[in-house]
């Protein structure tokens, strides 16, 4: 079965030869970058944020937006080098997502919550090491307490009374 192309004026496409034919032409635009798209720009081939904000995680780019701006954030990606930038992304991301939840202390207000919990954990945990070995220490005097004396040595002290 042949399907004739109505673009290319009659020419005939044999569907066998189509997946030869879609592997030779160039790969669609897959439309422009979440910055390009919140910020309604023209995505272009040289778009720097087009790597790091793909088009479908938009809310990634409105969240790093919303606190830093988009200037700020191509600024900052220019000053780095390029094996760097990616890293630089998600910090900047998880760093707006902390300001958006304590716009006050961000990130650092995170970081100072869990130091905190750590140290309560391990106060607890020493606490209950302490314990363990208070428990420990009277099982072995209960059971030095409890066991019976040698045979072989049961009359010794007594027998200079007897004779």
């Amino acid at each position: 079965m042949e399907y004739t192309d109505p673009i290319t004026t009659g020419s005939t496409i044999d569907p066998s030869s189509s997946s030869r034919l879609a592997a030779s032409l160039p790969t669609a635009v897959k439309g422009p970058c979440a910055a390009c798209k919140i910020l309604r720009r023209r995505c272009t081939d040289k778009c720097m944020l087009a790597p790091y904000f793909p088009p479908t995680e938009t809310l990634k780019f409105i969240i790093a937006h919303k606190v830093f701006g988009a200037s700020n954030i191509v600024k900052s990606l220019q000053e780095l080098p390029e094996s760097m930038r990616a890293d630089a992304v998600s910090s900047m991301v998880y760093e707006a997502k902390a300001r958006i939840r304590d716009p006050v202390y961000g990130c650092a207000g995170a970081i100072n919550q869990l130091q905190k919990e750590l140290r309560d954990l391990q106060t607890e945990l020493a606490a209950t090491q302490a314990n363990l070995a208070i428990i420990r220490c009277q099982q072995q005097q209960l059971n030095d307490s409890m066991s019976f004396p040698d045979q072989s040595n049961l009359g010794s002290p007594w027998e200079s009374y007897w004779n």
